[in-house]
């Protein structure tokens, strides 16, 4: 089997879509077509449920393409090996980052970049579950995301920090003059929060649950640029991880209140694939995050 047929069929396995896998792999569509009717001469075996467009993979597809995902990050990983030898380090690492880590990205990112000229990025924001889904399908070399709320399967982590959550809210609102508010009092203020597929909601839902309350946000958005949108209008409040001040601050014309009773926060960190061993990228990723203090850098922007 050539490599650049199990690439062009690992393209149609995350488009799903022959054109604009063809596209991704700047090839014309008879060109795949022909390449996945070669590798089903191989395998003795139909890939595709096919009519006039892409139905789904057979159960034969689904293994070989499982199997072609693994053959190409290995292969990813052997020329990583081979220009360190020859240059440096060098490649692309693709990241998927949960909306809440999105403030820390370049903290765990410029390390790689300063010391490694020939690396680049992709960061990608993603739910907690499509950075798993990514990370089995081999769309992602690593992921930010939380440690310890819902289960991860087939990864190792490395711990970067905590996050605590705080109320932003109108500074001439109820809670002027105050230096904390309870989650149980957060209903007295109209709130917008993100959308319940989201981890974090899920989160936040269970804490103000603990609290005997049941969110009923009048904005939901998968956005946290949606979020500080509707917040500089002045008119509603959300609950943000304390780790956003450290990238914007306090927005004009808000107040941000520490949430106690109860006071949790939630681990987040970088996972990667466990296996050994570690791609060469991933790798110096995983040693620089080790170096990082990202606690006490979000725990700076704290409110006194």
């Amino acid at each position: 089997m050539q490599i650049r047929h199990l690439a062009y069929f690992a393209a149609l396995g995350r488009e799903l879509h022959f054109g604009r896998a063809a596209q991704a792999c700047n090839i014309t569509q008879s060109t795949l077509s022909a390449a996945i009717r070669q590798l089903e001469e191989e395998v003795g075996a139909p890939l595709v449920e096919r009519d006039r467009r892409f139905r789904d993979f057979t159960a034969e597809g689904r293994v070989l393409l499982d199997w072609a995902r693994r053959m190409l990050a290995e292969r990813e990983a052997l020329d990583q090996d081979m220009s360190a030898l020859r240059k440096g380090l060098s490649g692309h690492l693709r990241i998927g980052a949960i909306p809440m880590a999105l403030p820390i990205v370049g903290l765990v990112t410029t390390p790689i970049l300063e010391n490694y000229p020939g690396v680049r990025f992709s960061v990608a924001s993603r739910t907690s579950i499509e950075i798993q889904r990514g990370l089995d399908e081999f769309l992602f070399e690593a992921g930010l995301t939380y440690l310890d709320n819902e289960p991860l399967h087939g990864v190792s982590s490395v711990p970067l920090y905590r996050e605590r959550y705080l109320l932003v809210t109108p500074a001439d609102g109820p809670f002027a003059g105050r230096r904390d508010v309870t989650w149980a009092e957060t209903a007295i203020v109209p709130m917008c929060l993100l959308t319940p597929d989201m981890q974090n909601r899920r989160i936040l839902n269970g804490i103000f649950s603990e609290a005997g309350l049941k969110p009923e946000p009048r904005l939901e958005t998968n956005s946290v640029m949606a979020l500080y949108s509707q917040m500089r209008t002045g008119a509603w409040s959300s609950v943000l991880p304390h780790s956003f001040l450290w990238v914007s601050g306090t927005p004009p014309g808000m107040i941000t209140l520490p949430l106690v009773q109860p006071a949790r926060s939630h681990e987040i960190g970088l996972v990667f694939r466990n296996q050994t061993p570690l791609p060469p990228l991933v790798e110096a990723l995983r040693k620089a995050a080790l170096g990082l203090r990202l606690q006490d850098v979000v725990d700076q922007a704290m409110p006194a």
